[in-house]
């Protein structure tokens, strides 16, 4: 099913080639975009900081294999090279083209293998199923899967792509993150929209810890369906965001199972938010989720080290199975509910919810009515494996 060539206006293409790839989206309208608070940037985050203040994009090109990161000028030259190569295919001028670029830090561009790829893919550009397949696939690093999401709506459609599975601990937005919507909507607005959105989603993404030098996320509004309301498109923006969040979360390097943490009872939602960030940041419960232990106290250890106030007397932490079909209280208000001494049954009923590709944990810090949920994944030996040769 389409996502975001769902969109109407939107046209893609891509190839990969070994690690090399090359994806071109073109799309005419208002745009916005959020970038990552690494002091270390990569040369088209400099760029496109500087461009997106005209808040209007005709496309964008996107390649994997290098990040363009730690090259000086030579970097920022190679960026604006790309724009140019991408105006070229798009029909258009240089500042009003996107440029993204992932992979290893600290190499310099190889522009002739990317001048090559767009003349022989720029001739492909299309509003189809195959097209989008090929871009998505093209951005693809360590990812095992394309991710895609859509929100369909009566008047208008918002659609997008992303790619990441490590390197994610989001300070912005999103790893490389692109979506798309058919309404008439102000570059302003969108911005507006966008900011919240990220931080119910992609902030709320934990893999290793590892904040990108890359991280972007792009929304374009080619604006062919007209007029919608603000509030309903930015809730299909979140709604959009959110899933693009999840499924990073669930391709994480070596990740063996997905992890939800829902923290409820707090004074501020920023104070949920910082809670659940924390506990699924933290290696120790990552690991514990791994290997299917319901070791709770690891759980509101991290929590109490999130720098929130609450009483860890008045908590309560429990273990579901997606969807929350099926849950089990660890500890309720200072009460141990499952131990291998007094609670056998409720702790080997908590091993066996952990044993499904979904562990979702609940944190009640009972000190107020807001809430934010977190995801992330295990941390497997695969994980040390991928990264510890990652550019040999």
């Amino acid at each position: 099913m389409k996502n975001i060539c769902a969109v109407e206006g939107v046209y893609a293409t891509g190839i990969k080639e070994g690690k090399y790839g090359l994806a071109l989206i073109k799309a005419k309208g208002t745009a916005a975009a959020v970038f990552t608070k690494n002091r270390l940037v990569a040369a088209p985050v400099i760029l496109m900081k500087e461009r997106m203040e005209k808040g209007v994009l005709d496309g964008i090109i996107v390649n994997s294999g290098n990040a363009n990161v730690y090259t000086g000028e030579q970097g920022i030259n190679d960026a604006k090279r790309m724009c140019e190569i991408a105006a070229e295919a798009f029909g258009t001028t240089p500042d009003k083209v996107g440029v993204a670029s992932t992979g290893v830090i600290g190499r310099f561009m190889k522009l002739d293998i990317i001048e090559d790829q767009c003349s022989r893919i720029k001739g492909d550009l299309k509003h189809d199923d195959a097209a989008e397949e090929k871009a998505m696939r093209a951005i693809m690093t360590t990812d095992t899967v394309p991710k895609s999401a859509i929100a369909r709506r009566k008047n208008f459609t918002v659609a997008g792509i992303c790619k990441g599975s490590g390197m994610i601990a989001p300070n912005m937005g999103t790893m490389l993150s692109f979506v798309y919507t058919d309404a008439e909507i102000s570059a302003a607005d969108l911005k507006r929209a966008l900011i919240p959105a990220v931080n119910r989603s992609f902030n709320m993404v934990v893999v290793d810890g590892d904040t990108s030098t890359n991280d972007c996320c792009f929304v374009t509004a080619t604006g062919l369906k007209g007029k919608c309301d603000y509030d309903e498109f930015a809730a299909a923006l979140e709604e959009v965001c959110i899933s693009l969040a999840k499924q990073i979360a669930a391709d994480g390097e070596g990740a063996s199972k997905m992890i939800e943490v829902r923290v409820t009872g707090a004074k501020t939602e920023e104070d949920a938010a910082v809670v659940a960030r924390t506990v699924i940041e933290s290696p120790l419960v990552k690991t514990a989720i791994y290997g299917e232990d319901p070791n709770w106290g690891r759980l509101i250890a991290a929590a109490g080290r999130a720098g929130v106030e609450f009483d860890p007397d008045a908590a309560t932490v429990s273990i579901s199975n997606e969807g929350r079909a099926d849950t089990v209280v660890l500890a309720r208000k200072g009460e141990i509910l499952a131990d291998d001494v007094m609670h056998p049954d409720a702790l080997a009923a908590a091993k066996k919810l952990m044993g499904g590709k979904v562990v979702v944990v609940d944190i009640d810090i009972a000190c107020g009515a807001f809430e934010a949920t977190a995801w992330g994944c295990d941390l497997t030996e695969k994980y040390v494996e991928i990264n510890g040769k990652y550019t040999t």
